[in-house]
């Protein structure tokens, strides 16, 4: 099987705590209207959520916490105004006990590619079965290179080809890359690699979905340009394979499973997990900047 930072064997339970601000700056002061903000971790047997905090600056008028379309978490803020700043600070402690996605046996018939869902399975999938961008043969030549007997090979080969050929350049420009122009450019970030992912392996007949959250890097002490997306939030794949599940595929860092990632949102396509989003009413040169700081640490064991 193709080198990976692959998660066999045990686990011990790990504590994260994440603190993730978000600061809006203006020349003068603005008014503002709804944002929206996914943050609170999805819980499941494999991550369960300790603790949560929201402050906002200036103070919210009102906080109303929803579960979208996707389940996943999310906070409307209504925020106080006028301000000439806007300051979101979102806090929580996890405990992780990892995900052995290598491990895991598939069902009979899914083991070799190409396979079929089960028919309630198929219906629950189809939205994450569905391309989310018109047909390319550029992208379909590119996935079917990784085509071969053993159904989740393919997707060990392809998340390690991504981490392998490409260069994670970050972009603080919201929006994602096309498949074809990442393919193209052969550079991108998390998001931009993960969205090629997702895009690839749907047209091979797999289930797939944009997750955002977080990475814990491990090699906080390497040089900076060694570092790929340490600490921070990041997005990802994840696979539906019958029998195993949902299984995490991280092609920027070409990591599958274990407690690393940190998942907090899910959604056919990444335009609909934005950590952040909302409005404000003022002149467009009223606008100066965002900052974005995000801590990952892990607890002494």
């Amino acid at each position: 099987m193709a080198a990976a930072r692959a998660a066999t064997g045990s686990f011990v339970s790990i504590i994260f705590d994440i603190t993730h601000t978000t600061e809006y700056r203006y020349n003068k002061p603005v008014t503002f209207g709804e944002h929206r903000l996914m943050f609170r971790p999805r819980d499941s047997h494999d991550l369960r959520v300790l603790a949560t905090d929201l402050q906002v600056d200036p103070p919210a008028q009102d906080i109303r916490l929803i579960q979208d379309a996707y389940e996943n978490s999310i906070a409307l803020v209504q925020p106080g105004s006028p301000s000439q700043a806007l300051k979101f600070t979102c806090t929580f402690t996890v405990e992780h006990t990892g995900s052995r996605a290598l491990d895991l046996p598939l069902s009979p018939g899914a083991e070799h590619f190409p396979f079929e869902y089960a028919a309630e399975d198929r219906q629950v999938l189809q939205h994450y079965l569905t391309p989310f961008y018109d047909a390319d043969e550029t992208l379909m030549a590119w996935a079917r290179q990784f085509v071969g007997p053993d159904s989740r090979q393919i997707l060990v080969d392809m998340t390690r080809s991504i981490r392998e050929t490409m260069d994670y350049k970050p972009r603080d420009e919201e929006g994602v890359q096309t498949p074809r122009e990442t393919l193209e450019r052969k550079q991108g970030t998390c998001r931009d690699f993960a969205t090629l992912m997702v895009e690839a392996v749907r047209r091979l007949g797999y289930a797939a979905r944009f997750v955002s959250g977080y990475v814990y890097t491990p090699d906080l002490d390497a040089p900076s340009e060694e570092k790929i997306a340490p600490g921070a939030t990041h997005a990802w794949v994840q696979v539906f394979m019958p029998g195993a599940g949902w299984m995490p595929f991280d092609p920027t860092n070409n990591l599958i499973g274990g407690t690393d990632l940190i998942r907090v949102g899910v959604a056919r396509h990444a335009s609909f997990a934005s950590p952040v989003s909302g409005v404000w009413m003022g002149a467009p040169e009223d606008y100066d900047g965002m900052v974005v700081e995000v801590s990952v640490k892990k607890r002494s064991t």
